[in-house]
């Protein structure tokens, strides 16, 4: 199913896994018990459990601790299949209602568990296993977005691209290359453990940068096209497959948004400062793991070429807002003025390590993101919100609610945040991909697994930086 392919009504019908039959429990008795029964659960992780059991004695609010509860363990309870491969293990998640691997979603999706591995062996073997099964996907076709569990071919196959059946979809985005190595930096450095980055994982890596100086275009336009017979517009490529024209000035062109809807101007901004970041992070890696100095100058040079470019073609001057950043340019001088929920975006660049929260042009940008100059800046009567040109008009994304609350220093803007979200889950106790901002029964994805554990990142973000908000008996 694509993730524009429905729209829902009310929150129990559909994804049974995550839905399961309404009963009741002490803890919160105004609330039915909605999360997966025990004897379901694809995985069960002792730090998570005890996270919940704990969070859900701070939080004061009822439904709030609740939503919590659901939300923060269901990448685990319903979307990984861990088993071993040649003696390692391989892990396989799926983002929800749709049977496939993004690489993307896959490592934001277990993200937020990356601290608590310490005291939980077996969680530290299923994110390990999400890192080597990456590897194995970046192997296969790094211009890929989104693998099978297999070679079983894909309702994608006939897009006029170099499909093959393990690929569920092939769309360029240069942030599928990025959280790969976000998800394995930070792993490395919550473990020390090196075991997931062997001879495979360079070469991987070495393919990664490569198709990043590839998509530079400095001498040609390179191997990758896409095209896909539909009537909606953002779902194929213009240029015969190759996206708008760019000059060659050392960004890194990506055909894709991380909304999997394709570029206006080929350089996606808030890609390209992620790439800047984990071009870094790898060379480290490079460096003190896999010991190859080579490589390591490499992504260190291609990350300063990056900066460079996006220095000189990514910073605009607003009529209103001065200097900040825009969200697509080309090299010809056009740029493209909104912002999309989907991470990267330029709402969460701090969120991705790729500019400080205080930045005078980061904090410019936010200002224009969260107005009615983003034209996908929504507000209605129950929110507001950055939505999408993938769930088109009127559309609020938790996520953006969400890396709203994660990029502010002010208590009233989170608890405004965590009301939103709390009164728009239209009576599920899980967090949908997007909802209408005067109707929040009216909804896209009923289960989708990284807003779910965004969200129990956002509250335990808030337990360890202001757990005085926590207090409030509602919100």
């Amino acid at each position: 199913m694509h993730r524009r392919d429905f729209i829902q009504q009310s929150a129990f019908a559909g994804a049974a896994m995550s839905m399961p039959s309404i009963i009741r429990k002490p803890f919160l008795q105004s609330f039915p018990v909605v999360r997966v029964p025990s004897d379901k659960r694809l995985f069960t992780s002792s730090a998570v459990e005890k996270t919940i059991t704990r969070m859900q004695q701070v939080i004061k609010d009822k439904k709030l601790a609740w939503m919590f509860g659901n939300c923060f363990p269901n990448t685990l309870d319903t979307t990984v299949f861990l088993k071993k491969t040649s003696g390692r293990p391989d892990t396989f998640v799926i983002t929800g209602d749709i049977h496939a691997m993004w690489l993307r979603d896959s490592s934001a999706q277990v993200w937020p568990y990356l601290p608590l591995m310490q005291g939980d062996h077996k969680l530290q073997e299923l994110i390990a296993g999400v890192i080597n099964r990456q590897t194995k996907c970046i192997l296969i076709d790094p211009y890929a977005n989104a693998f099978n569990d297999g070679p079983i071919g894909s309702k994608w196959d006939k897009d006029l691209t170099k499909m093959n059946p393990w690929l569920h979809e092939r769309k360029w985005e240069l942030d599928s290359l990025c959280y790969p190595i976000r998800l394995g930096y930070h792993y490395w450095k919550y473990t020390n453990d090196v075991t997931p980055f062997d001879e495979k994982w360079l070469q991987a890596m070495k393919s990664a940068v490569q198709t990043m100086k590839v998509q530079q275009r400095k001498h040609s336009k390179g191997p990758y096209t896409f095209g896909r017979i539909t009537s909606w517009s953002t779902d194929t490529v213009p240029g015969g497959g190759y996206g708008n024209p760019i000059v060659p000035v050392g960004m890194i062109v990506s055909i894709f948004r991380p909304s999997d809807d394709a570029t206006i101007f080929p350089y996606l901004i808030p890609s390209n400062l992620f790439a800047a970041v984990s071009l870094r992070q790898l060379a480290e890696m490079a460096g003190r793991i896999s010991h190859d100095d080579t490589f390591a100058g490499e992504c260190t040079s291609l990350a300063d070429e990056v900066a460079h470019a996006l220095e000189h073609y990514a910073v605009v001057n607003h009529a209103e807002f001065g200097r900040m950043y825009a969200y697509e340019t080309d090299g010809f001088g056009n740029h493209l003025y909104i912002d999309d929920s989907n991470v990267p975006s330029l709402l969460a660049l701090p969120y991705i390590d790729a500019v400080n929260l205080k930045d005078p042009l980061y904090q410019n940008t936010r200002m224009f993101v969260l107005s009615k100059s983003n034209p996908y800046f929504f507000k209605g009567k129950f929110a507001e919100g950055s939505g999408s040109p993938h769930t088109l008009d009127d559309m609020v994304w938790p996520m953006s609610i969400i890396l709203r609350a994660m990029t502010t220093e002010d208590d009233g803007e989170i608890k405004e945040c965590l009301h939103w979200l709390k009164t728009t889950d239209a009576g599920s106790g899980f967090i949908h991909e997007s909802f209408n901002k005067d109707n929040p029964e009216k909804f896209t994805r009923e289960w989708f697994a990284w807003a779910n554990t965004l969200f129990g990142e956002l509250l335990l973000k808030i337990d360890k930086e202001k757990p005085y908000l926590l207090k409030n008996e509602t919100y």
